[in-house]
């Protein structure tokens, strides 16, 4: 069962207003002669964007008939583990872009330094947010600490940072289809797979279940960064809310240079098909969350 485009848009609007909600509920109050980082935490969180992440927890928490209020901070707390990865990534040290989701990013608004801190304080602030859950629902505190391991492990130097440390190191030289994809694995899929796997712990899924969940959200990873590739050659500025050509400006090795855009496309294909082909296994049915894994990885923006 699949969903037409017009009501999926209309859920996905649903979804994306239900997760700003939670993310303006867990933001810090702005007070104290710190409030300067408060603010730019803000600025970071709330700059728009697809919230990708909690959505895929929150559904695949669905799919396993979750009812536990201890699904919100983890959806708030992973969306603030990518704001600060995307934070750090903007720097003059980094990538050195100024706009991101079509705005000034926080260390052009806020100067280098806070930016910096802007992105420390969201991670750490992740992780308190997080440890919420064991309040809310106590009688979980089992499953919210094997979802707190998930999320630190996929966020870490086995995880997100991992990634970034090999693409930052190998920028400037050519590499192979191999390092290629365990940058993409651990940079982008890792958060993506935590997304899918927390969303399926604090469901109540079983173990293998829990590991079906992570290989669709690398498969999903994968499948999104090289569309990423793809659009930063064929989109523009405008349409994607950041600079295009960045790859190349930054001489890095994408799916598009090593096999040209056609190629990248087929294996755009044929990991969103596998990933839909291991949902199609897990027991429930969630008709939103088939199409949303179909329209992240055919996004054109």
């Amino acid at each position: 069962m699949s969903l037409k485009s017009e009501e999926f848009e209309r859920q996905r609007e649903c979804r994306v207003r239900q997760i700003e909600d939670i993310l303006q509920s867990y933001l810090p109050v702005q007070k104290g002669s710190q409030r300067i980082i408060m603010e730019a935490m803000t600025y970071s969180l709330l700059a728009g964007g697809k919230r990708i992440r909690p959505m895929l927890m929150k559904e695949t928490f669905s799919l396993f008939g979750g009812k536990s209020k201890a699904v919100e901070p983890f959806m708030a707390a992973i969306e603030m583990i990518h704001t600060y990865s995307l934070v750090h990534d903007d720097l003059p040290a980094m990538d050195d872009d100024d706009y991101r989701r079509g705005r000034k990013t926080t260390h052009v608004v806020y100067g280098e330094d806070m930016g910096i801190l802007a992105g420390d304080a969201l991670l750490n602030y992740a992780f308190e947010t997080a440890f919420k859950a064991f309040v809310m629902e106590p009688e979980d505190a089992l499953l919210i600490g094997r979802a707190l391991s998930v999320l630190g492990e996929k966020a870490g130097i086995y995880g997100m940072i991992g990634g970034q440390v090999i693409d930052v190191k190998e920028t400037g030289h050519q590499i192979s289809k191999e390092v290629l994809d365990t940058i993409y694995e651990l940079k982008t899929s890792a958060l993506i797979e935590a997304a899918m796997m927390i969303g399926a712990i604090l469901g109540g899924a079983s173990e293998e279940e829990v590991r079906t969940a992570g290989s669709i959200g690398r498969k999903i990873g994968l499948a999104f960064q090289i569309q990423d590739d793809i659009l930063d050659v064929t989109s523009t500025t405008q349409t994607l809310g950041k600079p295009v050509h960045s790859d190349e400006k930054n001489e890095k090795t994408t799916y598009v240079t090593l096999f040209g855009i056609e190629e990248a496309r087929k294996k755009v294909d044929e990991e969103s098909q596998d990933a839909v082909r291991l949902l199609k296994r897990l027991p429930g049915e969630n008709p939103y969350l088939e199409e949303l894994l179909i329209q992240l990885i055919h996004r054109d923006k």
